[in-house]
């Protein structure tokens, strides 16, 4: 778990990127900067600008992937770097749901209405014209980020597992997934703290199993992509649940799953999908 949350900016201009990493680490933000979609994947969509879902291949699906891997805190658009598709781009992350909770913040010249609107339009968290970039910078990056308490979550972590959560534990550890995602989602429902999220994580490698079981390969990886945005932020133990491990565990089963592909996942070696390490809390 990485405690300096990441911008991910796709940003050609060099004064520009200056200017982000420079605003960005003064406040302990961590800067990516990607200046073409060639750097996310040299293979074009055949279907870019079409698909709002959870797209698995082409340069869509590689996006997917990568960015729920970093998990940006945000995500910062030059509306006037024409080496990013960034409109499909904007409509894809702010829709699949694997990203849609991922602010976007994006800049272009006051005088692109149209370019700034379509932004807007796509589902943008906030678009300004560049020169408000530049001068509010630090401002807008403190307001746009969504930055995870880590400490607030790490204290959560600390309570035992809610009656709900015991019981969708115990039928995730049977083999029993769909009546787990069930129970997990009530206990999600039912708490209102950070560490509600550790529900939603096991309750999407649940249903990530459960697909698996039914042959489903594309309903599998949109849930292992899910996964993460839940997941990986939490420490390694939380409310008596060896989340390490359980990532890894996870993480494994998806690998195999994409070494033997879709006409092969009825050969998935079942007894990867391992029981949760549980202890109780004292």
């Amino acid at each position: 778990m990485n405690d300096f949350p990441m911008i991910l900016a796709f940003v050609k201009d060099l004064n520009f990127s200056i200017r982000i990493e420079s605003a960005a680490e003064k406040q302990g933000f961590e800067v990516k900067l990607i200046e073409s979609a060639i750097e996310i994947s040299p293979k074009e969509d055949k279907n870019a600008g079409r698909t709002l879902a959870e797209p698995l291949q082409g340069r869509d699906g590689v996006l997917l992937e990568k960015i729920t891997q970093w998990r940006p805190a945000l995500i910062i658009f030059d509306l006037g770097n024409d080496s990013v598709p960034w409109l499909e781009w904007i409509m894809l992350l702010t829709s699949a749901p694997a990203t849609r909770g991922i602010p976007v913040l994006c800049y272009g010249p006051h005088v692109d209405i149209e370019y700034l609107n379509a932004a807007k339009e796509a589902g943008a968290t906030k678009v300004v014209p560049r020169s408000n970039f530049v001068k509010n910078l630090p401002d807008l990056l403190l307001k746009q980020a969504k930055i995870i308490d880590l400490d607030e979550l790490r204290g959560t972590c600390e309570e035992p597992l809610s009656h709900y959560g015991l019981k969708g534990l115990e039928k995730f550890n049977r083999g029993k997934y769909f009546e787990a995602h069930d129970l997990l989602e009530i206990a999600w429902m039912e708490d209102q703290s950070p560490g509600r999220d550790l529900y939603r994580a096991i309750l999407q490698v649940s249903v990530a199993y459960y697909q698996i079981l039914r042959g489903n390969y594309n309903g599998a990886g949109k849930m292992f992509l899910r996964m993460r945005k839940w997941l990986d932020p939490l420490p390694e133990i939380c409310r008596g649940i060896n989340i390490e491990k359980l990532r890894q565990e996870a993480r494994a089963v998806h690998q195999e799953m994409l070494n033997l592909g879709a006409e092969r996942i009825s050969e998935i070696d079942l007894s990867m999908m391992k029981p949760v390490e549980y202890k109780k809390l004292n």
